[in-house]
């Protein structure tokens, strides 16, 4: 039988579990890691491996811990399911190589996947991921050393990774005047990793936590998948609703993305978020530097940037381009269109627990609910409108969608006069001061995704059926 050709996208490795997903695949996987570790100097540095909910994800984590150890590579192994920001964050404790993640963060139920981080808990550069994938070897060629044997001789230890977390969460940000705030605070864990976090973090004071789908649950019942978007997270809107919430909180599968719902049961976007927590860094934190931003997030960011003087850097989508720009400027932010952002002072990665502990401090700080920020902020930037449509895209018909894209010249989108073309990532048409739209092949999925931002809010969906159209998939 024929191995399978790994081939590392935007974040890693994600494939269907027991199709291309196997404990064979993943052990080369490992086995390439340890080799790219080797080649550069670092495996006696050791590794942190962590884990998601997903189905046998500890066991190929151990898997993984086998294939490090039959390398000579020191593992600090999870001691259960951890969020990917905690892991990062672990792998900068430890001083360690990098890690490696078991997690398919928010994809189907089907797939896990198989995620790598540098010394500092950031995405691995494109460079570096390409490197990794071409010392993918041969089944036959990967070196493991059986799990008990390896604790044995210490080269894998169990660990807690929630305690140094904490720690330096407390670095970051004061809890007590949110817990003393008497907020009521829906959390959607989304069946993953963010699951008793905020009860925990949240604890001993006025404020009251309620979580909904907080157990392990690997077919995510009530949603599509565990992405911080509707419909999946509209159970938990509803539920904020019923109990007269303050707030939804909203943790992807491995917590590294986040979301929010506000006080009347509304979908905060994601590109809203990014603009609330660049406000909020601004305004009431009062710190200044730059913003690092994927050319699929908010146009609200440039404006922010020009009213309080600070630079916004675009990036390709997926933070192997943020997290080393985020680093090389010293940011004060990094984030994308999907929910992810990194902060000034933790590690360079997408962080939805402290995301979200950010925003309550933000209602904390000011007195406004979800819903008055909101108005806070469209009153320095005016209102913007943002939606996508994902549509499905087989492997053979991905160029001929590049090819459409590329010949088409639109004079106007949904009405809008086209004004230029970015192609740093996909193709995005600006519009002006009217808004942009993106159209753009998923580096981890089979899927084209069309997103637009524009400041009319009559034309989104005009947008993105002229974007279909141009795509070649208008139904």
């Amino acid at each position: 039988m024929q191995e399978s050709v790994i081939q590392f996208g935007t974040d890693g490795w994600r494939a269907e579990i027991a199709a291309d997903y196997t404990f064979a695949n993943v052990r080369r996987c490992a086995q390439g890691f340890a080799s790219y570790l080797q080649a550069k100097g670092l495996a006696e540095k050791g590794v942190v491996i962590g884990y998601d909910k997903r189905f046998q994800s500890e066991n190929f984590a151990a898997a993984c811990a086998e294939v490090m150890a039959g390398n000579g590579i020191r593992v600090w192994l999870t001691d259960g399911p951890t969020p990917t920001p905690v892991i990062s964050y672990a792998a900068v404790y430890h001083q360690s190589a990098g890690a490696i993640n078991i997690t398919a963060s928010h994809n189907p139920p089907t797939d896990n996947g198989f995620k790598v981080r540098d010394p500092n808990g950031g995405a691995i550069d494109p460079a570096g991921l390409k490197d990794i994938e071409a010392r993918i070897p041969a089944g036959d060629a990967v070196k493991s050393l059986p799990i008990k044997e390896a604790k044995a001789q210490g080269l894998v230890q169990v660990f807690d990774a929630s305690l140094p977390y904490i720690e330096h969460l407390k670095d970051l940000i004061d809890l007590e005047p949110i817990k003393q705030a008497g907020f009521k605070v829906v959390v959607e864990p989304m069946w993953g990793n963010g699951a008793g976090w905020f009860p925990r973090l949240l604890a001993g004071g006025k404020t009251q936590v309620i979580e909904v789908h907080n157990e392990r649950n690997p077919i995510f019942p009530e949603m599509s998948r565990p992405e911080p978007i509707p419909p999946n997270v509209n159970v938990g809107l509803r539920k904020t609703v019923e109990l007269g919430a303050d707030v939804c909180l909203i943790t992807d599968g491995d917590a590294d993305r986040m979301g929010i719902g506000d006080e009347n049961g509304r979908f905060v976007n994601q590109l809203e978020v990014y603009a609330l927590l660049a406000l909020y860094f601004l305004e009431v934190r009062g710190e200044r530097g730059a913003i690092v931003k994927t050319l699929s997030s908010t146009s609200m960011l440039e404006k922010l940037g020009k009213l309080y003087d600070v630079p916004v850097v675009s990036t390709g989508v997926g933070f192997k381009y943020i997290a080393p720009k985020f680093m090389e400027l010293d940011a004060m932010l990094g984030g994308e269109e999907s929910g992810g952002y990194a902060f000034r002072g933790n590690v360079p990665e997408r962080d939805g627990i402290l995301g979200n502990l950010y925003m309550l401090d933000f209602m904390v700080k000011t007195g406004k609910k979800p819903s008055e920020l909101l108005v806070y902020l469209f009153g320095k930037v005016g209102a913007h409108y943002y939606d996508r449509i994902d549509t499905r895209c087989t492997p053979a018909e991905r160029d001929a969608v590049k090819d459409r894209v590329l010949s088409a010249k639109p004079e106007t989108i949904g009405g809008l006069k086209v004004t230029g073309l970015d192609t740093t990532d996909g193709f995005k048409f600006l519009m002006g001061e009217a808004g942009w739209v993106l159209i753009r092949l998923s580096g981890t999925e089979p899927i084209v995704r069309v997103y637009t931002e524009t400041t009319h809010g009559d034309k989104v969906q005009a947008i993105l059926q002229d974007g279909l159209k141009i795509a070649g998939l208008a139904k």
